[in-house]
C-alpha cells in the first residue's frame, strides 16, 4: 500500500489561515466538511449526479481546484480526469489520495470476464466500507492539523465525533441487513464490493465493471442464464448509469429491481451525508432483497 506520510510531510508551511479545502466526490466531501466543521466549507469538485470515471471538468470546477490549498480526492483510480488535472491547475496545493491512508482495508477487482475486458488493480470505491471512511477521517484531521495546527484540536475533536457517527449508522446497517445476508442479488457495476463484505451480504457480481465499461455478450449471457434459474433475487441500477441492461436481465423473470446510489447523488451536502449514505443504502438492499 502507499503511504500517506510523504504526502503529509509535503504538505509546506503552515496557513495563517484555515486552508481552503477542495473534494472529489460527495461521500469525501461529507467527511472533510465534518472535520472542518465551523472553520470552514469543503468545495466538491464533480458535481452530482456525474460519473467519477469519465467526468471531463468544467470551467468553474477547474477554477474551484486553482483555489483550493488542499485536495482531498480518492485516487486516479476512480477519477483519472481529476488526476490528469491537478498537476495543471492545483500544483500549490497539497494534494492527498485517500486511497494511500493507513490502515485501510482495500479489495482488487477480479480480473476479466471471458469477453477480453480485463478490469484489476485496487478497487477504488473504498469509502463504502465505513471502517475506511472512519480513517479517512482521521487522515484529513491529520492533514488539516498539520497546515493548520492553531485549530488542530477542533480537527481532531470533529474527526471522533464523526467516527462515532458513523458506528451508529453502521449499526443500523447492519440491524436491517442481517435478515437478508443470504439472498443474492446483481449490481450495475462492480462497485459494491466493500459494502457487502462490511455486511457480509450475497453479492452474486456485476453486469459491468468497476470503470463502468459495458459488459461482453458472453458475460451479459451469463447473467442471464443465473437469473432466470431463480438464483438472483434482486437486480439493482444505479442512479450514474442508464438501467436498459438490468432491464434485459430481469425480462420474463421474479427478480426485483431497485436503484442505489453510492455517491449520495439525492441526500443533503455535508457532514451529515456519509452516515445518511450508508443508512440509505441498507434501506435500499433490504427492502429489494426482502420484497
Amino acid at each position: 500500500m502507499r503511504s500517506l506520510l510523504p504526502l503529509l510531510l509535503a504538505a509546506g508551511p503552515a496557513f495563517a489561515e484555515v486552508p481552503a479545502v477542495a473534494t472529489d466526490i460527495a461521500p469525501v466531501h461529507s467527511l472533510a466538511a465534518q472535520v472542518m466543521g465551523d472553520l470552514g466549507s469543503p468545495v466538491q469538485i464533480l458535481p452530482a449526479g456525474a460519473s467519477p470515471h469519465d467526468h471531463a471538468l468544467r470551467p468553474s470546477e477547474a477554477a474551484a481546484l486553482e483555489r483550493a490549498d488542499v485536495v482531498f480526492w480518492v485516487g486516479p483510480e476512480l477519477t483519472p480526469g481529476l488526476a490528469r488535472a491537478l498537476p495543471a491547475l492545483a500544483a500549490g496545493a497539497t494534494s492527498v489520495e485517500l486511497l494511500d491512508a493507513q490502515g485501510l482495508s482495500l479489495r482488487d477487482f477480479s480480473g476479466g470476464s471471458g469477453d477480453g475486458h480485463q478490469h484489476e488493480g485496487t478497487d477504488p470505491h473504498a469509502w463504502l466500507a465505513p471502517t475506511n471512511a472512519a480513517l479517512w477521517l482521521t487522515a484529513i484531521a491529520d492533514t488539516l492539523a498539520q497546515l493548520d495546527p492553531v485549530n488542530e484540536e477542533t480537527y481532531r475533536a470533529n474527526a471522533a465525533q464523526g467516527a462515532a457517527r458513523i458506528a451508529e449508522a453502521t449499526e443500523a446497517a447492519r440491524a436491517r441487513l442481517t435478515p437478508v445476508q443470504r439472498l443474492k442479488f446483481l449490481t450495475f457495476h462492480d462497485a459494491y464490493g466493500y459494502f457487502s463484505e462490511a455486511f457480509d451480504l450475497s453479492d452474486a457480481g456485476a453486469i459491468s465493471f468497476g470503470d463502468g465499461a459495458a459488459p461482453g455478450p458472453a458475460h451479459l449471457a451469463e447473467l442471464q442464464d443465473e437469473v432466470r434459474a431463480g438464483d438472483i433475487t434482486c437486480v439493482f441500477t444505479e442512479v450514474q448509469f442508464a438501467p436498459a441492461l438490468a432491464e434485459i436481465l430481469l425480462e420474463g423473470t421474479e427478480a426485483r429491481s431497485a436503484t442505489l446510489d453510492p455517491l449520495g447523488t439525492d441526500l443533503e451536502q455535508g457532514p451529515g451525508l456519509y452516515p445518511a449514505l450508508i443508512e440509505e443504502m441498507a434501506e435500499t438492499v433490504a427492502g429489494c432483497l426482502a420484497g
